[in-house]
Parts: structure tokens; C-alpha cells; sequence
């Protein structure tokens, strides 16, 4: 827009403007080298990683790799010793309307499937944290969580897997296309849901307790286009030490959701930046284009599952206990099926995630211009997570959803967000 004569130029195009100067200036006559040098618009560094960070990691390597082969081995070890078939009768007999057979095995298994993990999920999930100082959970209070998780699972699984055996029942041939349509479906509707019904199972929420801080917040979110949000504070100090923020749900649901941990271990001008980077996730709809990218790969994963279930399950019929897909027992192996694919796509998954992390980097710097309190940000998120900040290549292709913290403190120091911004009149309202 042309500026009328006598104007004067607001201060932040004039600077923006001068940068501009400069950085053709800069590279006619220096080559560039003087821009390095003011370019650097912060001088955070990471401290040196402490011993009991890199035994953290190391032992997260072992046991992403255990979990992994767990997952794996649990539902070939229900098909190839007959279990899953012995349920399925068993079920069968006790109910005699169809639904209320599959009902039953899915609790069965349900209950089997989580009394051999529980020495797992209770290392992970407990004896683990507990040991590096990341949680403050009692035993019972550990349980309590696991119980509803579980639970959840359960109502889950008697809530939708029937409708995946319905289409196996009446459209051998297209099931794995309806079974995408619904699956689709029932995401849309978790997503819904999520923020409503189940996040408050397992965190308590609450107002804002500064609400001098909470003014700031709404102040940046309505900047950033996100109108009608509220605020919520979770209380995680009496569960853990970890430090966490987000930005869920949409329309009438949409919310701001900061652990108390988090606020009570940085800044303003520190957690500014966190909830902008979380809001950058909103704004540049990555909750949609992830649901967008989860469906297609929902109807690659169902496909590949449809061309292989069935020569699977004629093969080792005798072992299975069932030919015919449509058999409640064929649950374990279209749950092998599906976590097989799983981890073999999550490369490509976490990829995507990776890269919409670091959008969401540059949008919270380009909302907050604190390039010094964005760094000092993740350095105690590193610190209080004992996260590895130079993790190996292999971590990263397969185990991680967020670029390493090196990468990020780095991109904080270069990046000048007044150089090339979002344009944020676009956002959602």
C-alpha cells in the first residue's frame, strides 16, 4: 500500500524496511558477512547434558525398542497358540445374538491383553519416571490412571470395532474403504469430544490463577486470530515435573491449556512464546492437515491389510483356529496387521510432525519477537524433561516428533521473525 505524502512510516516498517537496506547493502559490499554477525538474534546455548539426561535417554532407546516387539509379539503369540480362537468360541457360546458374543471376547481379550503388559506399562509409566524424578504419582494414584485408560479403551473398542466387522460381514471386497470412512468419522468425533469428555478424566482443570498472565495470553491469541478461547490451568505439580502446553479442540470447545508446572518454571516472556508456538499449531490448521494426512494413511494401512489378511489367515488356518476373516478371532491379526504398518510408516509420520513443529517455532517467534526468551524457553524445557538435545539419526528417523532441541535453539538465535512474517490476517476466527 502506497504511503501518502506526509505520512509518516509506522516504526516497525520503517525497521522492516531498513533490514531490507541493509541486507542488500550488506551483500554487495561485505558479501554477506556483516548480516551474520547482526543476523544473530539471540546468544542462548545449551548447557552441557548431564549424566543422568543421557542415561534417560539411552534406557528410552531400550525401551521404545521392548515396546515395539511387544506390541508385535502380544497378537501373534493370541493367534499362533490358539488363544484368540478358544475366546472367540468361548464367547460365542455364552452369548447367542452376535454383537453380544463380540462384546464379550473384546473384554476378554481386553483383560488379557493388559494383565501381560501391565509389568510393562508399569515400568514405563511408573517405575521409570519415578526413578529420574519426572513423576510424583504414588502407586494407587498410578493405578487410578492406568484403571481409566483401560477403561477408555474398553468403551472404545465396544464402541467401534463392531462397525469394523459389520463392513468385513457385508462387503468382503470394500471393507477397508467404509472401514476408512469410518474411521474418519470417529476421529472427527474424538477430536470433538477430546476436550469435553476426556481430558478432564485425567487432568484437573482450572481458571487462571495470574490473571495478569492470562490477560497477556488472550492478548497474543487475539493477534494471532484466535477469538472466544478460554484458558485453562492444569494441576500437574502434585503428579509430575514435566512441563507441557497446548492449544485443543474448535469452535465452542477451542481452549488454552497450560500446566501449572510450566508457569511455575519460566517467565512471562518465556511462556508467551510456548503458547504462541502452541497457537502457531492452530492458526496454520495443523490439526486439520494431520487429520487430512492420518486418513490417507488410515486407507494405505486398511488396503495393504486387505491384500495380506487373507492369504495370512488361509496359511497358518490350522494354527489360527479361523479362516474366515470375518470371525471375531481374526482381531489379533488385524491388530498385528495394523501396528506392523504403523511402525513401519512412522518415519514418514514423524517427519510430518517435525516439520509442522518447526512452523509452529517460527510463527511463535514471528507473534512474540523474543528470540532470547524462545531459546531460554527450550533450554528449560530440556531441562526439566531431560531430553537429550543432539539426539542420534536413528532417534530422530524413527522416534522423534519434534525437531532436536540443538536445532531449535539454533534456529531461535538466526532467525529474525520481522524479516519475513506470517501473514496473520488469514487466520481462523
Amino acid at each position: 500500500m502506497r504511503r501518502k505524502q506526509g505520512e509518516r512510516l509506522p516504526a516497525a516498517d520503517f525497521g522492516r524496511q531498513g533490514f531490507k537496506r541493509l541486507r542488500s547493502l550488506n551483500e554487495h559490499f561485505f558479501g554477506g558477512t556483516m548480516l551474520e554477525i547482526l543476523g544473530q538474534c539471540a546468544h542462548v546455548q545449551i548447557p552441557d547434558v548431564s549424566e543422568e539426561t543421557l542415561r534417560y535417554y539411552r534406557s528410552g532407546t531400550i525401551l521404545w525398542a521392548v515396546q515395539q516387539l511387544w506390541s508385535l509379539f502380544l497378537p501373534c503369540f493370541f493367534l499362533m497358540t490358539g488363544w484368540s480362537a478358544k475366546l472367540a468360541a468361548f464367547a460365542e457360546k455364552r452369548r447367542r445374538f452376535w454383537y453380544g458374543s463380540l462384546a464379550l471376547y473384546l473384554l476378554l481379550f481386553i483383560a488379557l491383553y493388559q494383565l501381560l503388559s501391565l509389568p510393562l506399562s508399569m515400568y514405563s509409566g511408573y517405575f521409570r519416571p519415578q526413578s529420574y524424578g519426572l513423576s510424583l504419582q504414588s502407586l494407587p494414584e498410578w493405578f487410578v490412571y492406568y484403571g481409566k485408560g483401560v477403561l477408555l479403551l474398553a468403551i472404545s473398542a465396544l464402541a467401534f470395532v463392531w462397525i469394523f466387522y459389520v463392513f468385513l460381514r457385508k462387503s468382503p471386497k470394500r471393507w477397508w474403504l467404509y472401514g476408512t470412512f469410518a474411521g474418519m468419522a470417529i476421529g472427527f468425533f474424538m477430536m470433538v469430544v477430546q476436550p469435553i469428555w476426556i481430558d478432564p478424566l485425567f487432568n484437573d482443570f482450572g481458571p487462571m490463577k495470574d490473571k495478569e498472565l492470562e490477560q497477556q495470553i488472550l492478548s497474543l491469541a487475539s493477534q494471532a486470530g484466535i477469538h472466544e478461547g478460554r484458558i485453562y490451568e492444569v494441576n500437574k505439580s502434585r503428579e509430575t515435573n514435566m512441563l507441557n502446553a497446548y492449544v485443543v479442540g474448535f469452535g465452542h470447545t477451542k481452549r488454552i491449556v497450560l500446566w501449572d508446572t510450566l508457569i511455575q518454571n519460566m517467565t512471562t516472556p518465556q511462556i508467551l512464546f510456548v503458547v504462541g508456538h502452541e497457537m502457531g499449531h492452530y492458526v496454520l490448521h495443523h490439526m486439520w492437515w494431520s487429520f487430512c494426512y492420518f486418513s490417507f494413511l488410515m486407507l494405505f494401512i486398511f488396503y495393504i491389510a486387505y491384500r495380506w489378511a487373507p492369504s495370512l489367515a488361509s496359511r497358518f488356518q490350522s494354527r489360527f483356529g479361523f479362516v474366515q476373516l470375518s470371525n471375531i478371532a481374526s482381531f489379533p491379526l488385524f491388530l498385528f496387521l495394523f501396528t506392523f504398518l504403523s511402525l513401519a510408516t512412522d518415519p514418514l509420520s514423524l517427519f510430518v510432525s517435525r516439520t509442522m513443529e518447526r512452523q509452529a517455532d517460527r510463527f511463535g517467534l514471528d507473534m512474540t519477537h523474543d528470540n532470547q526468551a524462545a531459546g531460554e524457553a527450550f533450554v528449560i524445557l530440556q531441562q526439566k524433561n531431560l531430553a537429550n538435545p543432539r539426539p542420534d539419526r536413528f532417534t530422530i528417523f524413527w522416534r522423534s516428533s519434534h525437531p532436536s532441541l540443538q536445532e531449535r535453539v539454533d534456529f531461535t538465535n538466526s532467525y529474525c521473525p520481522y524479516e519475513d512474517s506470517y501473514n496473520l490476517k488469514s487466520s481462523p476466527k
